[in-house]
């Protein structure tokens, strides 16, 4: 084993250089998806400000609680409990600064 395969094996946990390299490809996917997510987030985050600016602006409050669930039961009905938590992360980041 040479030492690149060797420090490729390490880095990606594979036994074999195959393996490395597929692993090595779809963690490249998973970053570039994640940067997309975060980018989405970011969107949401800036909506979700002019949501809030235009209730509080009408009187209202600056958080809908009954639309709030909504979002908890629809991630959760498409990734089961643990939707509820990346929910709830999700709701928080939006809510802004008090």
């Amino acid at each position: 084993m040479t030492a690149t395969t060797a420090e490729t094996t390490e880095q990606t946990g594979a036994r074999t250089p195959e393996a490395a390299d597929v692993i090595t490809g779809a963690r490249e996917r998973i970053d570039a998806l994640d940067d997309r997510i975060i980018g989405l987030i970011q969107e949401r985050m800036a909506v979700s400000a002019v949501i809030q600016d235009a209730r509080i602006a009408s009187g209202g409050r600056r958080v809908n609680l009954s639309r709030e669930m909504d979002i908890l039961g629809r991630y959760r009905d498409a990734l089961g409990k643990p939707g509820t938590s990346l929910a709830m992360t999700l709701l928080e980041l939006c809510r802004g600064r008090i």
